[in-house]
């Protein structure tokens, strides 16, 4: 077995990757058992001047000091289960202390396994109109497609307000699933959702599409690794080629 590190950017979503790890080690593990697991988090406050400014090397740094922390505390590898951090992961900079597995490959790979050919992306504004789930999906032979502007703004809305915060409303609800409605009209056979906070305001029940979801996906691929299924990955940080 592998120790695991959840290298956190927001609350909410680093909370559903740790509990989806955890429970995948009781369904194949059995009861209470799972691979080793700590999380670190660094508060988002520290890092929001720097995603308003357009800056990733400071919010780099930032995270590469929470891989840190997670070398010390015995972590063979890391996911980092935010999206939009991963741009900030991309940026130049010294490799970070601990491998990990690139959260936007994890989902694109789900995608071409399910035989998708134009996925809709919906995120934060930094992630959907960023260049990673473009370049991913192509390398596989997928579009990718993001909402019209006006929507994009509201999926990055509702995030800030209320996702990040644990606040899930229906009205919410609501204003994701007609966006969604939109890309599924647009020609989208599926629906990424790439701020890991989303799945919890949108089951696949509710969705129009069929959904990646985003947060499951990575702790799945995580215990993968843990639990000696898959290869431990190499990615130390900066550009990512998808293969």
């Amino acid at each position: 077995m592998r120790h695991l590190g959840i290298l956190a950017h927001s609350a909410e979503g680093a909370a559903l990757c740790f509990r989806t790890f955890c429970h995948e080690g009781f369904r194949e593990l059995g009861p209470d058992d799972h691979p080793d697991v700590t999380l670190d988090l660094i508060a988002l406050a520290r890092s929001m001047p720097a995603w308003d400014a357009g800056d990733h090397a400071p919010i780099r740094e930032i995270l590469a000091e929470s891989a840190r922390r997670l070398a010390a505390a015995g972590a063979d590898f890391f996911v980092c289960p935010d999206n939009t951090a991963h741009l900030a992961l991309e940026h130049p900079g010294d490799e970070l202390a601990l491998p990990g597995l690139h959260l936007v490959q994890v989902v694109a790979d789900q995608a071409a396994r399910d035989g998708r050919t134009r996925v809709g992306v919906l995120g934060t504004r930094y992630t959907m109109d960023g260049p990673l789930y473009p370049r991913e999906l192509a390398a596989r032979g997928i579009a990718a497609e993001a909402p019209d502007p006006s929507d994009r703004e509201t999926v990055h809305r509702i995030i800030f307000d209320e996702l990040v915060n644990g606040v899930f409303t229906e009205e919410s609800r609501r204003e994701y699933v007609r966006i969604i409605e939109r890309l599924a009209g647009r020609g989208c056979d599926a629906v990424a959702l790439v701020c890991t906070e989303i799945p919890l305001l949108v089951t696949p029940e509710a969705s129009p599409l069929p959904t990646l979801d985003s947060t499951r996906l990575l702790a799945r691929a995580a215990f993968d690794v843990a639990a000696d299924r898959r290869p431990l990955p190499t990615w130390r940080g900066g550009r990512f080629d998808g293969r």
